[in-house]
């Protein structure tokens, strides 16, 4: 596989998310700080791995700018959640307190997904843009796909 290659067998848990969204990396970041365990994995939005998800569920949203779950279970099926539905998954393989974010499911999805989108919409206004997606320090390197 080179550099530039979507992974043949994806690990059990991957963030997507726009690497160019200052409160995207910054979630990323966090997630990095907070996942000691190293459950999850991250690839761009952009990248070989995400075009791959998007290319097996036609049912995502064609231009989503969101962060994405998704969850591969022992036999390689892929569950796929984006908007709200991706940060409640991603709080559930957080440690506690951050597990607690699991709760929200318990708000009615488009309910949840309406703040959600409103929130991406101001994002770039608040959060800015990067110029490129982050440069994984050689530590965390083997939790990030193309």
């Amino acid at each position: 596989m080179t550099s530039l290659e979507a992974p043949t067998r994806l690990p059990g848990r991957i963030v997507l998310y726009d690497g160019t969204c200052g409160f995207c990396d910054a979630s990323v970041r966090f997630l990095l700080d907070h996942d000691r365990d190293g459950r999850l994995h991250y690839a761009p939005l952009d990248g070989p791995t995400a075009a791959g998800v998007r290319g097996r569920h036609p049912s995502m949203p064609p231009h989503l700018d969101s962060l994405v779950l998704v969850e591969v279970d022992d036999h390689g099926r892929e569950r796929v959640e984006w908007y709200s539905g991706a940060v409640v998954g991603i709080c559930r393989h957080l440690p506690w307190p951050w597990r607690l974010g699991w709760l929200l499911w318990w708000v009615p999805r488009p309910l949840r997904d309406l703040g959600y989108r409103a929130f991406a919409r101001i994002r770039y206004r608040i959060f800015g843009r990067l110029d490129t997606c982050r440069v994984p320090s050689p530590q965390e390197r083997g939790r990030f796909l193309p």
